[in-house]
């Protein structure tokens, strides 16, 4: 639609009016990043601007960059656009852009994580603890992601998934094998050793997942101490290690360095029927940070938005389902695939930067 402030083109998501793009895939003269998933930054834009919070995790995992940050509601103006970044609940310093221009309000949420009512079935549950919550914007038109956005995607209470995952841990324990918990790298991770009961037994985390939690301590964020590989390998406590790594470990030979072990992916995908056999893992967890089918709906309700744009992920259905409201809904394509998502069991190259 002419005028628009936010259309489709090759390189990503554009705002025509302040001459930028959000999230581009192919590289650009001036990138606003929601957030440091591989799916959403990218190497090779001229500048980036993106929230305070995940400035070191963005360069650990972009390199050297040019980049602008913004605090949370703070706003900038880029071309006659105010632009504002605020609270997605997903990863350190995920953040929803704000555009305003001539009057009218556009959101792009980029990934975001939507908590509810931890004793209704299906809401989401209690807010993601290593990043501040998700924070309702109102506006004219949102452009929202929709990677679960399937009505079968309700997501149980996350302190019930972790109390599953400590109790899958003990009996490990118990049974003299250690504990090898697939999570992506960024984020999943950082959730997990945050809520896990580190009294079990030692924690080891991947490489990949350490220069992540550094990023995250440095930002405040309270997790439990971690320990390399190399501290546990040949040794008898690393039968009541609890190892955290990205899913391309799976099978490898750092992996083999546990000597017996159980596997577990922990995933919004593990949902699925049959999900668990295909990942080759033995257990799985349906823990998520991006909404699930209720979230999406609570989310966009409370925008107020009489237009919403579907993007990233499950669009057709969501689509469907606001038109029949009544709602201005149509969709926008991205270079999304379930195997780029944060939430898939493919690692991103990152992922295996010290492996073996």
């Amino acid at each position: 639609m002419s005028g628009d402030l936010v259309v489709e083109r090759p390189e990503g998501l554009y705002c025509p009016a302040g001459d930028f793009f959000i999230d581009p895939w192919r590289p650009v003269a001036r990138a606003v990043l929601t957030h440091a998933h591989a799916d959403h930054a990218r190497r090779g834009h001229g500048a980036y601007l993106a929230q305070a919070d995940g400035a070191a995790v963005l360069r650990a995992r972009l390199g050297p960059i040019t980049l602008q940050t913004l605090a949370y509601g703070e706003a900038v103006d880029l071309g006659g656009v105010r632009l504002s970044l605020h609270p997605a609940g997903h990863v350190l310093g995920s953040a929803q852009v704000r555009l305003e221009h001539r009057g009218e309000v556009w959101v792009v949420s980029g990934d975001y994580f939507v908590a509810g009512d931890a004793d209704a079935a299906g809401a989401g549950g209690d807010p993601n603890p290593t990043c501040p919550p998700f924070e309702p914007l109102r506006c004219h038109c949102l452009v929202t992601e929709s990677t679960f956005g399937l009505p079968l995607y309700r997501w149980r209470a996350p302190r019930e998934l972790l109390a599953e995952v400590d109790a899958w841990w003990r009996a490990n324990a118990d049974a003299g094998r250690a504990s090898l918990l697939l999570a992506y790298s960024l984020g999943k991770a950082q959730r997990l050793l945050a809520g896990v009961d580190a009294t079990t037994g030692p924690i080891v985390v991947h490489g990949a997942v350490a220069s992540m939690n550094e990023a995250y301590r440095a930002a405040g964020v309270r997790l439990p101490a971690t320990v390399a590989l190399d501290a546990v390998a040949g040794r008898a406590s690393s039968a009541r290690a609890l190892v955290v790594a990205p899913p391309a470990v799976l099978g490898s030979a750092w992996a083999r360095r546990l000597g017996p072990h159980a596997s577990a992916l922990a995933s919004g995908w593990m949902q699925l029927r049959g999900a668990r056999r295909r990942r080759g893992v033995e257990r799985g967890f349906a823990l998520s940070d991006h909404a699930d089918w209720p979230g999406l709906l609570r989310a966009i309700a409370a925008t107020g938005a009489a237009r919403v744009i579907v993007t990233h992920g499950q669009e057709a259905v969501l689509v469907r389902w606001l038109r029949e409201r009544g709602l201005e809904a149509g969709s926008l394509r991205t270079a999304w695939r379930e195997g780029d998502a944060d939430e898939s069991a493919a690692a991103q190259p990152a992922d295996l930067s010290s492996a073996p």
